[in-house]
Formats: C-alpha cells, structure tokens, sequence
C-alpha cells in the first residue's frame, strides 16, 4: 500500500514521549507499505531526513512547529479552529499534501496538528492517530471560578467542538486509553469511529538490566511540559523530605530538559539533581530504585511508567499519573495519592526486597502482554484497514444513491 503520512513532529531524533510513538509506529508501517512522510521540522531537525529515508519512501518538510504558535490575525481570531492550531497552519504543508494524496492509497495524520491538512480531503482513507483531550478538559474542571474558570471554559468549548467535527471526518480516530475514549464520548463523538492504540516500549527493553542503586528515585520526564514541573515540584515540596527523614541516602534524579524553566528552587533541596538530556535515559532509570510518577494533571498513557516496568524499575505513581494503563495496585504498582502514603509506599518499595521483585516482575509481564511497539503497529494497521473499508463503504453508498435518482 502507498500510505501517506502527515506528521505535527519531526519524529527523529526520537526525543519526547510524541516523537517516539511516531517513530515507532513510523517504522512498523514502514516495513509493511510503501510511506511517504511530510513532516514540520525545526532548524536543525532537517539535517536528520536521512535517517528516516532508510524506512520511507519519501520524507519531505515544511519549516516550523505547530506547538510554537505565531501571531494570531483578525479572522483567525474568530476561527472556529482553536486558535493554538489556527496560529500555526501551514499553506505550504496544506500544498505538500494536495500534491501527495493522488498519488496514495490512505493518510494518518500523526496529531491534531497534522488534521487540518487532510480533515475536508475526503477522497481517501484517513485515520487520526492520538487524539488526546484530557489536559484542557481538566483545566476548565479544576478552576472553581472567577475569570480563569470563564476563559477555560472557553478554550474547552472551543476544542471539544473542533475534536468533535475531526472525528466526524476522518474515517478513525486513535486515542492511547479507554479514558480518553470515555472523554470523546462525553462531547459527543461518534465511538463507533474511535478505537484504542496504546503507548508503548520496544519489546527488547524487556531483557536490559542495571545495576540498582540503593536509594535512587528517578523522575524521567522534561519540565518544560507543565504537568511534569508541577509533578516535580509536588514531590521535592510534599513527598521528599518524608522519605529523607527516614532514607537519609534517597536522592532523586530528573532527567529531560529544563529548557528556560527555572529549577534553582528545587534542585537546591539535597539530593535532589536535573540532569538535562541524556543520551541514554534508559540505563539511568534501569539502574534506579523506584520511579516516582506524582502526576497531579496530564493526558495519554504514561510512557514513563512503561518503560520503567519494561526495564524491571518498581514504579510509584499517583491515580492520575497511572491513569489509562492496565495496572493493579499492589501488584504490578503502587498508588498513592497524598504526600503521606506516597512517602510511605516510596520507603515499602526501598525497604522490602520481597515487594521490589515482584513489582518488577509482574510490571515486565503487564508490559510483555499489552504495551509493545510491534503489538501497537499491529493495532494501528487494523484500524488503517477499518479505515478504508469504511471510505469503500461510503463511496459504494454513494453510489447506489445516485443510481437510484438516475
């Protein structure tokens, strides 16, 4: 199959929790069918089109990125587009695209940002791939009032009524949990075009191993995502100095980038330490004690919980950050959502070997069973074949339609 990919990401080097599930799902569908990929990129990113020539086809950019929005003109301004995405539209992205679609059999636009380039194209097959609309959803449910309450509710209107008309176009719409399904449920998506296609690991990380370091809590994820810095500063604020006054030798470990956040407030606590980018997080996480995942707000599927259990780290995370994986409390995780029983489930995980060994285990299993990219891609080329069955079936309507007022 010519299968036509359009991606919000520059999925390489393959550095955030969104570039790598383009990736991997990139490369799965590549082994199977001919892809061309139109991507944004970055200054920078375009010196790496060809390492992704070696799977694709094709790989062509446009210069920019959708998440750093420009200047809003007058009638963007009253777009019915969310003006995050009216911002960052692409008429050279928009003309790739028209140039390509003749020439394939079906399209996924990798991201809401990718939709606008295929959402009105309906002469092929389309699938949008990770729809996610928890994190705005929450932020209009979590102000109480006042003008902050008003202005997001705002925002919400507006993207539930803009997720919803994208799902009534494409002919799937992929989402990385059943809790994200429920959301497009609740505003008043059509589910019978919405399935499920997890996060993931690489199925090899299963085997790796580290040598633990007694004491050692990682946080694997960058602060320049708001969620995370919120879950950081949670934690060292709330949570650290329990686990301290009982662990003397705990530290914990920050990896991702902190881009312009400021940290000097939280990494002058002891024992605290942000690396920046590594090259390798996984061997720093495989040679941690527990990961910590204090969550507090955030969508999707937790990458970071996955490839923790996949590489046999114990995992400590609150409801939300948990939420949308097949996890159970007590045996594969443990959960807490106060300061207090985190510190407490943090120091049962350090003190007992017995517990460390079976969370190990049984995350490895979880992970072996449900969240693997070969497992995923496979999920992914189903709903690309519901896809196009729906469009045949469509067209085949049509045209008995027209026959019949003929």
């Amino acid at each position: 199959m010519n299968l036509l990919i359009v991606s919000s990401w520059f999925p390489f080097p393959p550095s955030n929790g969104s570039k790598l599930r383009a990736f991997h799902l990139l490369a799965h569908l590549a082994e199977r069918h001919k892809v061309t990929l139109l991507s944004f990129a970055e200054p920078g990113e375009e010196r790496e089109v060809r390492a992704l020539e070696t799977l694709c086809q094709r790989v062509q950019t446009v210069p920019g990125n959708p998440f750093k929005a420009g200047r809003l003109g007058l009638t963007q301004l009253f777009s019915r587009t969310p003006r995050s995405y009216a911002k960052t539209y692409s008429p050279a992205m928009q003309a790739l695209v028209d140039a390509q679609l003749s020439m394939h059999d079906a399209a996924i636009a990798l991201q809401l940002g990718a939709s606008l380039y295929l959402a009105t194209r309906s002469g092929i097959p389309r699938v949008l791939e990770e729809v996610e609309v928890s994190v705005i959803r929450d932020r209009y449910v979590d102000q109480r009032w006042g003008l902050a309450r008003a202005r997001h509710g705002l925002t919400w209107w507006k993207y539930r009524r803009f997720v919803e008309t994208l799902v009534s176009q494409f002919e799937r719409t992929t989402v990385v949990s059943d809790v994200e399904r429920s959301r497009l449920g609740e505003i008043g998506c059509d589910l019978s075009r919405v399935r499920v296609a997890p996060n993931g690991v690489e199925r090899r990380d299963l085997a790796r191993t580290g040598d633990r370091q007694q004491g050692r809590l990682i946080y694997p994820g960058s602060v320049t995502y708001s969620p995370n810095l919120e879950a950081v500063q949670y934690f060292v604020n709330e949570v650290f100095g329990s686990i301290k006054a009982t662990r003397p030798d705990a530290t914990l470990t920050v990896t991702g980038s902190t881009g312009e956040v400021d940290v000097a407030p939280i990494s002058k606590v002891a024992g605290v330490t942000f690396t920046g980018h590594v090259p390798d997080v996984k061997s720093v996480v495989a040679s941690s004690a527990v990961c910590v995942v204090p969550l507090r707000s955030g969508g999707g599927t937790r990458l970071k919980i996955l490839e923790a259990m996949a590489l046999g780290t114990p995992v400590v995370s609150t409801s939300k950050g948990a939420e949308g994986l097949a996890v159970t409390h007590g045996v594969d995780i443990l959960i807490a959502d106060s300061p207090e029983t985190f510190a407490a489930a943090v120091l049962r995980v350090l003190s007992d070997s017995t517990l460390r060994e079976q969370l190990a285990r049984n995350g490895r299993d979880l992970v072996e069973r449900f969240y693997t990219w070969d497992r995923i891609g496979g999920q992914l080329e189903t709903i690309l074949d519901e896809a196009i069955n729906a469009a045949g079936a469509r067209r085949a309507a049509r045209g008995e339609h027209r026959a019949a007022w003929s």
